[in-house]
């Protein structure tokens, strides 16, 4: 097979420059929901360093809260465990565009496969982050319901 020449190359290039800004968002998307795991993490050992210093009505309201921050560490980690492999998937997807332009290799029906994989996966995903979120919300409106009770006393 002969060398590829530049303008096979800048051709390349520009069929990988979609999979790319695709694996950036998803980078995007790592970087918060990590920093969401960190701070539900954070939030855990806390609760759990002060639970054998409580009472017990105070124990029992961290150890509900305990249980609704494993619920949100499970749906947190679903989600960047799918996140990772659907940039996984994309990293195979520009390797295939790559190596099909420059091998002469049928790759379009692989690529294509991958690329609704990965774009399932993402969706799971987010759907998954989309549940930790409401978790989350749900127990701030928790909260001020129980602030607003506390106001009326």
């Amino acid at each position: 097979m002969p060398d590829p020449l530049p303008s096979d190359i800048a051709h390349i290039i520009q069929l990988a420059i979609a999979p790319v800004f695709t694996l950036a968002g998803i980078g995007a998307l790592l970087n918060v929901m990590a920093n969401r795991l960190a701070r539900v993490v954070d939030r855990w050992r806390s609760l759990e360093g002060e639970l054998a210093r409580q009472d017990e009505p105070t124990s029992r309201l961290h150890l509900a809260e305990l249980a609704v921050l494993d619920r949100r560490m499970v749906h947190t980690n679903l989600a960047i465990a799918l996140s990772t492999l659907a940039a996984l998937l994309i990293c195979i997807v520009i390797i295939l565009l790559f190596t099909g332009q420059l091998i002469a290799i049928p790759v379009a029906p692989a690529v294509s496969i991958l690329f609704v994989i990965s774009m399932s996966l993402l969706v799971v995903a987010l759907i998954s982050f989309y549940i930790e979120v409401r978790i989350a919300s749900r127990t701030l409106r928790v909260t001020r319901a129980l602030l607003e009770t506390g106001k009326k006393q």
